[in-house]
């Protein structure tokens, strides 16, 4: 049976979200199909409860001004990655999938370059999937969502996570069974939660073509903005 939760009295447009339980993992797989034209709305599986969510601009500029961030710095450093977007990342045998706001293969990169499929699966008999997950995710995290992410993320194995919550940057790393703030990324060394925030910051108050340039301008010469 199907159970709908409705979202608590939404003041704004920004809390639009259904949560639905008792949702089996072929459903689950068939909305993604289904819901893959339509970018707007985005899922969160968790052993069978399902949120849909709607974002708003906010939260779009913010994922998109990371996107951006992360596609400049490596772009400078020469480092090769694949970016994946929002891409969905689920895996049956722990009934758990999730949809990034943007995601990354940095140090896994060369594991799936040129690769249009990407396996979480378990390989059978070891302790590893057929293929690595994502080595970052981005996630703004600006509304109150009933089914936590963080915990999804950790469980299909994604070791570094940027979260911000309209405030302030926190760069995550799995550590001991949870995300641990960390005061500089593995992924890429070069940033830290106060880079995130400055540039941030600063794009808010500048065209995003002269932040691009600032952004360069930073890597080419001291590395502090």
């Amino acid at each position: 049976m199907v159970t709908v939760i409705p979202s608590e009295s939404p003041t704004t447009r920004e809390q639009e979200r259904i949560l639905l339980q008792g949702i089996t993992w072929e459903t689950f797989q068939g909305l993604i199909q289904e819901l893959e034209t339509q970018p707007s709305k985005r899922l969160t599986y968790n052993n069978g409860n399902l949120e849909i969510w709607m974002p708003l601009p906010p939260h779009e500029r913010y994922k998109k001004f990371f996107a951006r961030l992360v596609e400049v710095l490596t772009e400078e450093q020469e480092i090769e990655i694949c970016s994946l977007g929002s891409c969905t990342w689920s895996r049956a045998d722990l009934a758990k999938g999730v949809e990034a706001d943007e995601c990354y293969y940095i140090q896994n990169e060369p594991a799936i370059r040129g690769r249009m499929t990407i396996d979480l699966a378990m390989t059978y008999g070891r302790s590893k999937t057929i293929d690595p997950p994502p080595d970052l995710a981005i996630e703004v995290d600006m509304i109150s969502l009933s089914l936590p992410r963080l915990p999804i993320y950790g469980a299909l194995g994604i070791p570094e996570i940027w979260r911000y919550d309209g405030t302030r940057s926190q760069i995550l790393v799995w550590q001991a069974g949870e995300y641990q703030p960390v005061d500089r990324s593995i992924c890429l060394p070069i940033v830290t939660p106060t880079i995130l925030d400055h540039f941030l910051t600063q794009v808010l108050t500048m065209g995003e073509t002269s932040w691009v340039k600032s952004i360069r301008t930073w890597v080419r010469t001291t590395g502090k903005p």
